[in-house]
């Protein structure tokens, strides 16, 4: 059965990171994805084989030089006939290539018009240069990852790029494409990663003004402050993650570890004496060991898995958590849909594959197909 999104058309513009991440949330909700390639790979950062592009699964590509004399018109046709667009530009480099939200809304009214930037399409920062590490900081997000006493640390790319652009944009255009689908009127999604991060931590805001947060790293419950929220080193040179916030699971924690002695769960001042007993406790067994002392239980516990570790969990088995796409193993779509399941339902594209096909299912016909390509437009079908 088809995904929710069945029957949505989306323009994409080839990009990295949040643009990519978008498009594969909605490719895999069942939108028809096609990729606007350049018709040579360039270096955006990332090298490598195609296929291994798992955030490009689920399109089909033409390929198009922004730059060339036809180029502007022939994307405004595919434009006339997609429900959405998705874009990673600096602000104002559309509008110079002649696709920008005036043309394309007038070519079609009912477009959704998605923009994926770090710093937002106005403000003194928009047209700067900038990665993930930068907007979340900008953000006050970064500030808040790390030890107490060291320097902040990086999430990975997961807050900024993921989190807080591509996945807020999807949010973002899937909103849209319903006011579109009511009203006839398209719109702009101006997506920030400065912003979606910002959102992100929207409950420490709340915290902050409580003053049930203090800004110094770990000093917090949820930023390894607490012993009872925290990873800790196994024997085996492993490590296991502990979250027993609520009482009766501190309760269950201590039992399990078969600690006696034990300073009360919220008494700070004795939090490093808690800390170092449960670090000599954890290394007194192996990582997998400590899994079956809390099978069954209900501590919050889980041992810390590698990537690959993580593909063969039993739960991620049960789940169907990963699937295999021309022999990658990797996040199977998510969330899960009781009518309308998701799924992956094409590997990543070289440039140009599977376009004329494309075109085709957009409703143009095989004469208007020539006609794009000669001015421009590359598939290789």
């Amino acid at each position: 059965m088809p995904g929710p999104l069945a029957g949505v058309k989306v323009l994409e513009f080839e990009a990295i990171g949040p643009g990519p991440f978008a498009g594969m949330l909605l490719a895999d909700m069942g939108a028809d994805v096609l990729l606007v390639d350049r018709p040579a790979a360039s270096d955006l950062g990332l090298k490598r084989e195609r296929w291994m592009d798992v955030m490009l699964r689920g399109r089909r590509s033409v390929t198009l030089d922004l730059k060339s004399k036809d180029a502007a018109g022939a994307a405004l046709e595919l434009v006339s006939r997609a429900d959405a667009l998705i874009e990673g530009f600096r602000p104002g480099v559309m509008e110079r290539l002649g696709i920008g939200p005036e043309a394309c809304l007038k070519a079609n009214p009912k477009l959704v018009y998605g923009r994926m930037t770090g710093w937002g399409q106005d403000g003194p920062l928009a047209p700067r240069a900038g990665h993930d590490i930068n907007y979340i900081a900008l953000a006050g997000v970064l500030h808040a990852f790390g030890r107490k006493g060291e320097a902040p640390v990086p999430p990975l790319n997961l807050v900024g790029d993921f989190g807080g652009g591509g996945m807020l944009l999807g949010f973002g255009i899937a909103c849209a494409l319903l006011h579109a689908h009511a009203t006839g009127q398209g719109q702009v999604v101006d997506a920030a990663m400065v912003e979606g991060a910002s959102l992100l931590a929207a409950m420490f805001s709340g915290l902050l003004a409580a003053g049930r947060w203090s800004e110094e790293r770990g000093a917090n419950i949820l930023d390894t402050g607490a012993p009872w929220y925290d990873c800790d080193e196994t024997g085996d040179g492993k490590h296991v993650a502990i979250g027993a916030i609520e009482a009766k699971f501190f309760e269950e924690l201590v039992q399990r570890l078969q600690l006696s002695g034990l300073p009360p769960q919220n008494d700070r001042a004795r939090w490093p004496e808690m800390r170092a007993a449960f670090a000599r406790t954890f290394m007194q067994k192996t990582r997998d060991e400590w899994v079956k002392v809390f099978e069954g239980s209900d501590a919050c516990f889980a041992p810390v898995l590698t990537f690959s570790e993580a593909r063969r969990h039993p739960h991620n088995l049960a789940r169907h958590g990963y699937v295999s796409v021309a022999r990658l193993e990797q996040p199977a779509p998510a969330p899960r849909y009781s009518a309308t399941p998701a799924e992956v339902r094409r590997m990543p594209p070289e440039r140009g594959a599977g376009g004329r096909a494309a075109l085709a299912d957009w409703g143009f016909a095989p004469a208007e197909i020539d006609r794009l390509r000669k001015a421009g437009l590359g598939t290789t079908d």
